[in-house]
């Protein structure tokens, strides 16, 4: 069995690693790259300040770059007996480098290695979120456009409303997504700052060049106090939870919105029939799987921050076993919120839009609201007007003229759809991802 990093030759009783590891042998896989990264960044500084040899920070780079192409390829493993990821790459240091590998761990700690880890995964994850999120944006807005003058009902209380338009409809949820990307963007610039050279949570009496490891990895700035960097595990993954709940509410709420209108009862839209499935019985059934589990999904989502708080929220300053059940909540929402966001957008850029919904005269009191402002705009008090109109509903006598005219901002006559764009694209492009790629290619030598 392989020796733990802080083994002082005594032993664990199995029961108790395997009940203090828990899942991070699984959970550690996703961020083998990451902490390779950081070990390549914290070894080019530690020769700055004397701590190794070119030649050794030259051995340690060539090993690292080889582990790294491992993680890349899948063909990483952390063998049975290592605790963690950080454990795994020292270890396979060590047996190609001797004392060389031994001397990485200078000036650091497994408590900083999995604050940078989940820092450098978060924000590549983050990254391929807000792509995910513009595609479907650009979708949403793409369809917006094309069916900008087809009228639908608007509903309060489940009820017909007043008139909106399928143009109206995808715009708003391309909006809304606008808004959750400023929760991104928020989130990423939280994440994106170094915490590394903590260590323990209380820093080093090595003197670490912790600007120059900033630089290497791309972070914007440091978490600049030592103790501070530690209180921010859990707190970095709490933001960053809220952002993907916000983007998960507005996916869920859409789902909701699909599937009504997809029900036979409305007929506004018509899923794709490879999104759809069928019933074991009843041989008209297509039903709209797809976005139910979408809901489902998303709605678990939305908890993801409670989840979060419930586990650190009564810690006290410094570090925490309890900390390490984040992890077991916080890695995997991304895939799945990635896989909704691609469902999502698949499903809406070949979702069919009934252009006649309106040819049924249920609809026609809509319309109503469209009479009374008429008759102020020609000068009858509105409150004169809104009782005529409601006796002719009542009388069975009202007729609907549906051609209107909307003008105002974001109104279906001007729907604003490129300030929208605008808005997006200002706050998707504020985010410097190039940045990250050019050091990343930079520590790995390519």
């Amino acid at each position: 069995m392989a020796k733990k990093l802080w083994d002082k030759n005594s032993t664990t009783n199995p029961e108790i690693e395997r009940f203090t590891v828990g899942k991070d042998r699984e959970l550690d896989l996703l961020l083998a790259r990451y902490d390779i990264l950081g070990s390549i960044a914290h070894s080019a500084m530690l020769q700055t300040i004397g701590m190794l040899t070119k030649e050794e920070t030259e051995e340690l780079h060539k090993e690292l770059r080889e582990i790294y192409s491992l993680a890349e390829n899948g063909e990483f493993i952390i063998e049975e007996g290592v605790e963690d990821v950080h454990s795994q790459v020292e270890l396979m240091l060590t047996r190609k480098l001797g004392d060389t590998g031994k001397k990485i761990h200078s000036g650091r700690s497994r408590n900083d290695q999995v604050l940078l880890d989940l820092k450098l995964f978060t924000r590549h994850e983050l990254r391929l979120v807000c792509e995910a999120v513009k595609l479907l944006f650009d979708s949403l807005i793409a369809q917006s456009n094309r069916h900008k003058d087809v009228l639908m009902p608007g509903y309060t209380h489940l009820q017909v409303a007043m008139p909106s338009s399928f143009g109206l409809w995808f715009g708003a949820y391309a909006e809304s997504l606008a808004d959750d990307m400023l929760f991104l963007q928020a989130a990423y610039r939280m994440c994106n700052r170094n915490p590394l050279g903590s260590a323990a949570g209380y820093g080093s009496s090595f003197p670490l060049d912790r600007t120059l490891t900033t630089n290497l990895l791309a972070f914007d700035t440091m978490n600049y106090n030592v103790v501070y960097a530690q209180m921010g595990r859990g707190k970095c993954e709490r933001n960053v939870a809220y952002a993907l709940a916000s983007v998960a509410g507005t996916l869920a709420k859409m789902a909701f919105d699909a599937c009504m209108f997809n029900s036979q009862n409305f007929g506004f839209v018509k899923l794709p029939a490879e999104c759809t499935t069928g019933s074991s019985i009843m041989p008209h059934k297509k039903n709209p799987d797809v976005f139910e589990l979408l809901r489902a999904k998303c709605n678990r989502l939305q908890a993801l921050p409670t989840d979060i708080i419930l586990i650190m929220n009564n810690l006290p300053v410094g570090y925490f076993r309890d900390l390490q059940m984040i992890k077991e909540v916080f890695l995997p929402a991304f895939e799945e919120l990635k896989d909704c966001l691609r469902m999502a957008n698949y499903i809406i850029e070949r979702i069919e839009v009934n252009e006649h919904i309106l040819d049924d005269n249920r609809y026609d009191p809509m319309f109503s609201v469209e009479e009374v402002n008429r008759l102020a705009a020609e000068g009858m008090p509105f409150r004169d007007a809104y009782k005529k109109v409601g006796l002719e509903i009542e009388a069975g006598t009202f007729h609907a003229n549906k051609n209107i005219s909307h003008t105002h901002e974001g109104s279906i006559g001007n729907l604003c759809n490129e300030q929208i764009t605008e808005l997006m694209n200002s706050i998707y492009g504020s985010m410097d991802f190039s940045r990250i790629d050019t050091a990343e290619a930079h520590l790995l030598g390519r």
